[in-house]
């Protein structure tokens, strides 16, 4: 009997979400023009090729401040409620930045945090 359900829903997820596309697909305008398909930077047109490789640096730092902005979004909530938790709540978030931190240390050893 869950099974049923869940399969409802699956399929009225996935009904939704092929006629949300559709509809858009038939209701959306069209414009094909060259200008369209071009690159696009501050109004500047491209020279050369618009492929280019970046430093491995670019991406660890993105990951890194991904992995404290999220941090900080789940130290909001917990800041509100801190008193309604008690002991529990205290050792969890203690918990969840000791990982955090273990997870920064890990960064700077390995050089991560280095520019180069």
């Amino acid at each position: 009997m869950d099974n049923a359900y869940f399969l409802v829903v699956l399929l009225t997820g996935i009904v939704l979400v092929i006629a949300g596309l559709g509809v858009a697909l038939l209701i959306s305008p069209r414009s094909n023009n060259p200008q369209k398909r071009e690159a696009y930077e501050s109004g500047i047109p491209t020279r050369g090729t618009s492929w280019m490789q970046f430093k491995v640096g670019y991406y660890l730092y993105a990951i890194l401040y991904l992995m404290f902005a999220v941090e900080t979004v789940f130290l909001f909530p917990w800041a509100t409620v801190v008193r309604d938790l008690g002991m529990p709540g205290l050792v969890s978030i203690t918990f969840f930045l000791v990982i955090l931190v273990l997870g920064l240390a890990y960064a700077w050893k390995k050089g991560a945090l280095e520019w180069k």
